[in-house]
């Protein structure tokens, strides 16, 4: 595994006045600044359109602490390693000025040469940028270049090969670094060692003793600014390309000879090589796809999808996406995986549900069936364990009921628990890819989504067909009901502190 030590790097960051860079980035990495898990002497470069100067950055840079962190201990200090240069993607003359400054900066911080270049911007410069630090030179160093690059990569596997190739030109396989912030939550994490570090889960974590596994994952809000981007997405592209197809691949792998990032790469990599595809006519018997109307959420009345800003009047964009997923291997087969994601839906709660098979029989109230046993791992807002078991009810007579047995980090030490984001870029930092994706694995999950999107782009769907405030439409229930299951309820299964 990566020493626990730190790494001196110059650190540029293009979009550095955007969104993305001033809720996550810049607190993420005032939080590494605090823990003493950023090297003395580092320094970062915001690039941006705007004419700011160096202090006028440095001000947004406190601001977003101030706003994000809620504290301004060493504010100044570490503000004063933050530099700011005005830059247009598209022209020479901006990478120029910019490798005169990283030039600087490397003399001034004895930052060895080692750079990373955190691309927080629209995906269409992501080839544009990398092809300007190869050829304006910014590349040449003697230290380190890693390339941090934001989702989506590539809209289809046409595109994402198209994109790769080109970065290829300027940057080897291990230097790029695809954040999936999804694999940077601490419960996602977990499921490695959840299932690696206990005796009593690895032997039962096959189809002998699985009947199913659900993944859930559920946002109230509805498209808010993000509405030009989701429709060339939508939730199939936005959500399950990446951040559901990984959750699977960490559930389904098998465990790795050594935990290095090359042996947990391949054995996701062979997941979804084992994938069954679903493409044509199977599509409408695997998956069912929605688009919210409006309705109530938290007493207040929102709009449908089709009367949000920025979105066609008679959209065919699905809002709502939910699978059945096959894995056509010898621990997996006949062992259904059950994917659902939306927005506008009852609660915001991400969490996988695993479902162990019922016992053969009763013996403790024959009229009745037993309550399965299930493992529920929590992803967001809360992070935790349940494990549901039964136990004996209180009374003379031996009857059983449910119980929760609960593991809360809220309740534990979740005010420290890091942000994804930070864990990520210790990461990146110190050289571990074993977080971000692959692009072998990137490839697969676009060569499976795309049969999907295929039909479902040549026809057109009933939309809207699912009430905002809802859990989506009642098509999503039937996909499990075909096979005798049911979705579980994710407000019933809310983690309880310990």
């Amino acid at each position: 595994m990566i020493p626990n030590d730190t790494s001196t790097s110059l650190i540029m960051i293009f979009g550095a006045t955007g969104d993305l860079a001033k809720r996550k980035l810049y607190p993420s990495l005032y939080h590494l600044y605090k823990k003493g898990k950023l090297a003395e002497k580092f320094a970062v470069i915001g690039t941006a359109r705007r004419a700011w100067t160096h202090e006028q950055f440095r001000e947004n840079i406190k601001e977003s602490i101030i706003t994000f962190v809620g504290t301004n201990d060493q504010i100044d200090d570490f503000a004063s390693h933050f530099y700011y240069q005005p830059h247009d993607v598209t022209d020479s003359n901006s990478y120029i000025q910019l490798k005169k400054l990283a030039e600087e900066l490397d003399t001034k911080y004895s930052l060895q040469g080692n750079r990373i270049f955190y691309l927080a911007m629209a995906p269409e410069f992501f080839g544009t940028i990398a092809d300007h630090l190869k050829s304006d030179g910014l590349t040449e160093t003697i230290g380190f270049k890693r390339l941090v690059i934001e989702k989506p990569f590539g809209h289809d596997l046409e595109s994402a090969e198209s994109l790769n190739a080109q970065i290829r030109q300027s940057f080897a396989e291990e230097e790029i670094y695809r954040i999936d912030h999804y694999l940077g939550k601490a419960m996602v994490q977990n499921i490695e060692v959840i299932r690696f570090a206990n005796a009593f889960f690895e032997p039962l974590w096959n189809n002998r003793y699985i009947s199913n596994i659900q993944i859930t994952s559920s946002e109230k809000l509805g498209v808010e600014e993000r509405a030009r981007y989701y429709e060339k997405s939508g939730a199939l592209r936005d959500m399950v390309q990446n951040h559901m197809l990984q959750m699977v691949a960490l559930l389904a792998m098998e465990p790795p000879i050594r935990l290095t990032t090359e042996e947990i790469r391949s054995e996701k990599v062979k997941v979804f090589r084992a994938l069954r595809p679903i493409e044509g006519d199977e599509v409408e018997k695997y998956f069912v796809r929605g688009q919210y109307d409006k309705g109530t959420i938290d007493n207040n009345e929102v709009v449908g999808y089709r009367d949000e800003h920025n979105v066609v009047p008679q959209s065919n964009t699905e809002t709502f996406v939910a699978g059945k997923l096959m894995i056509d291997n010898f621990r997996w087969a006949g062992v259904p995986f059950y994917i659902r994601t939306g927005k506008r839906l009852t609660t915001k709660s991400t969490k996988i549900v695993i479902q162990f098979k019922n016992i053969p029989m009763n013996l403790y109230n024959k009229n009745e069936q037993l309550s399965p046993n299930l493992l529920v791992i929590h992803i967001q807002p809360e992070e935790g364990i349940t494990l549901h078991v039964n136990a004996k009810k209180s009374g003379r007579n031996i009857q059983t009921k449910p119980v929760k047995l609960n593991f809360s980090n809220e309740a534990d030490n979740g005010i420290n628990t890091p942000e994804a984001y930070e864990k990520l870029l210790y990461d990146c930092l110190h050289g571990d890819a074993t977080n971000f994706t692959h692009w072998d694995e990137v490839a697969l999950s676009w060569r499976f989504v795309d049969k999907i999107s295929e039909v479902w782009e040549n026809k057109q769907s009933s939309f809207p067909n699912y009430k905002a405030g809802s859990m989506g439409p009642f098509e999503a229930d039937k996909l499990l009901q075909q096979d005798n299951f049911s979705w579980w309820d994710v407000t019933d299964l809310d983690v309880e502190n310990c």
